[in-house]
């Protein structure tokens, strides 16, 4: 039995994996972790796997930002700067990539990875209130961390809402609504960028994207209620999980596993 052309086992297995990715971004980032593997594992070739994860968490992101905006936690002063930021650092990134093995950032992210863990189960929580920081050392912390998390994500990309999460939070010391929802408007920016290249490349599955972003849809809204109404209590154990997830991923890659 078919669903507009695609086995019905891969579109239910594709919208489970996009739900439950979903989800978990709009708590704390990272899932691309484990939406693409979930297109991949259905059998789509990389690129039109690529284009049609950006298909779907494009629409589903939309959810969880409306969401964040309703209630009220999207600075827009610092936000509209981030995005603008984020999508020139997003450019100069996939220039790099086309330039530099990925290799080496791989690497690298093996020694940074557990470094964040460490300092995540040392902190008690993330901040519930805006802290103590000179206002300039605020933006411009907020606006490198989107810059540089931006070129990141050209670059290499999975985890790139959770660095930006921690960065807003324990460098910028803005409370973790507030960080999330402003986290929520450069992913949001960076997937329509990433989304319009990978259409006019004709690598999208516009049927089965669609399909699947009801999922997204419906993961991205629950989960931002979840971490609206909870903050740290649950954004915390989410963002260890995705610190977890992405070390697994980068290790298999650099075995050749992956």
């Amino acid at each position: 039995m078919d669903i507009f052309g695609y086995p019905i086992w891969v579109v239910c297995l594709v919208c489970l994996g996009v739900f439950v990715a979903s989800f978990m971004d709009a708590i704390g980032g990272g899932g691309g972790i484990i939406s693409l593997p979930t297109y991949l594992l259905a059998g789509l070739p990389m690129h039109y796997a690529l284009g049609t994860n950006k298909l779907s968490s494009c629409i589903g992101t939309v959810a969880s930002t409306v969401r964040y905006i309703r209630n009220g936690y999207v600075n827009w002063f610092l936000g509209i700067p981030s995005i603008i930021l984020a999508l020139v650092g997003a450019h100069l990134g996939t220039k790099l990539h086309l330039a530099m093995d990925e290799q080496y950032l791989k690497l690298v992210l093996v020694f940074v990875l557990p470094v964040i863990a460490v300092i995540l189960l040392k902190k008690k929580e993330l901040p519930e209130a805006w802290g103590k920081r000179n206002e300039w050392a605020r933006r411009g912390i907020i606006w490198g961390a989107s810059l540089v998390f931006g070129a990141y994500d050209g670059f290499y990309g999975p985890g790139t809402g959770t660095f930006l999460l921690l960065s807003f939070c324990y460098l910028a010391k803005i409370d973790v609504r507030t960080a999330s929802g402003n986290v929520k408007l450069v992913n949001l920016a960076s997937n329509v960028g990433a989304l319009a290249t990978s259409l006019m490349a004709g690598k999208v599955l516009i049927p089965l994207g669609l399909i699947s972003a009801v999922f997204a849809t419906l993961g991205q809204y629950l989960g931002a209620g979840l971490a609206l109404k909870n903050g740290s209590k649950i954004v915390r154990p989410v963002i260890l999980l995705v610190i977890i997830l992405l070390a697994i991923k980068v290790i298999l890659e650099l075995l050749g596993l992956g």
